[in-house]
């Protein structure tokens, strides 16, 4: 992408900020972010940085393609206000795609999630069933609904993008996330601390885990191909957290165990994994980075 007026909503946080240092480089990019998940620190000098809701903000929205990526991202927050949920991530997402098509945008691409998928340890296709088991899944569900009738009342072009556990790290633009963090985020720092960490149950648990960086380029890919529809964007490989555990010492050259606790969470989602191939057919996205290979990125600031 190039030469195009871009906005970013959630665009202080850790996907968002990210997608924008990526498009800066070539365009002329706005993150807007109510700085509850994000920092404008994470943020490059040269994107233009707007703090504002989604829900009732004023930021602008005369661009040629929105990143909508602004949301409560877990569903720890949705499960303690469902209504605010609901706001953010549904009505957020209707005010800024609304406010944007009267500008003149066609091209929208927002974040969805793989949770609907459930519990699954074979790649999960993105024609399946998927059914709402929290308030978090629900929100993303409607907004995939809502994109539907823009795409086809309003002839937009609208993708959403099904993320499988995407980690950077806190020596990324992850740190600001804090509990809500990924997991291998959080073990890393644990373990270079040389802190236990809290695994549920006994760790078996599995998570198709995507590096940040592949997941920008997939929504930069998106936008390109004027995509409409859903897509999964995941790695087809997926690694337990007693393996990450494992990878994450191994990077450190330490010796931390964990420590196992009860799952806290009724409906748990213990496996998770990807089948990207319409997304790989629709565009050519390939994962560039492994897994072993990001627990290495992960770990190197604690290394330095």
């Amino acid at each position: 992408m190039q030469n195009k007026r871009v906005l970013v909503t959630g665009g202080a946080g850790f996907i968002g900020s990210n997608l924008a240092n990526r498009l800066a480089v070539d365009n002329d990019v706005i993150a807007v972010d109510d700085t509850y998940l994000g920092t404008p620190e994470n943020l490059d000098d040269d994107v233009e940085f707007v703090e504002a809701s989604v829900v009732d903000g004023e930021f602008p929205v005369d661009v040629d393609v929105v990143f909508h990526l602004a949301a409560l991202s877990s569903r720890n927050m949705h499960e303690n206000d469902p209504q605010r949920g609901c706001r953010v991530n549904v009505e957020g997402f209707v005010n800024t795609v609304e406010r944007a098509r009267k500008e003149g945008c066609e091209t929208v691409v927002y974040a969805s999630t793989s949770s609907i998928y459930g519990s699954r340890t074979e790649p999960s296709p993105v024609d399946m069933e998927v059914e709402a088991r929290t308030a978090y899944e629900a929100s993303k569900l409607a907004r995939e609904r809502y994109a539907e009738y823009y795409a086809n009342h309003h002839d937009m072009n609208v993708a959403g993008l099904r993320f499988f556990s995407v980690y950077q790290g806190f020596g990324g633009n992850e740190e600001h996330k804090g509990e809500y963090a990924n997991t291998v985020a959080q073990f890393a720092d644990a373990i270079a601390s040389g802190e236990a960490p809290e695994l549920f149950g006994d760790g078996t648990q599995t998570r198709d885990f995507t590096h940040v960086s592949d997941v920008a380029r997939a929504c930069e890919l998106a936008a390109d191909h004027e995509l409409t529809g859903v897509y999964n964007v995941g790695t087809e490989e997926a690694y337990s957290f007693n393996e990450m555990v494992e990878l994450i010492n191994d990077a450190l050259g330490t010796d931390v165990g964990p420590e196992y606790i009860e799952c806290p969470f009724d409906g748990y989602v213990h496996d998770t994994m990807a089948d990207y191939s319409t997304f790989r057919e629709a565009t050519g996205w390939e994962p560039e980075i492994g897994f072993e290979e990001g627990v290495e990125l992960v770990c190197e600031p604690y290394e330095n």
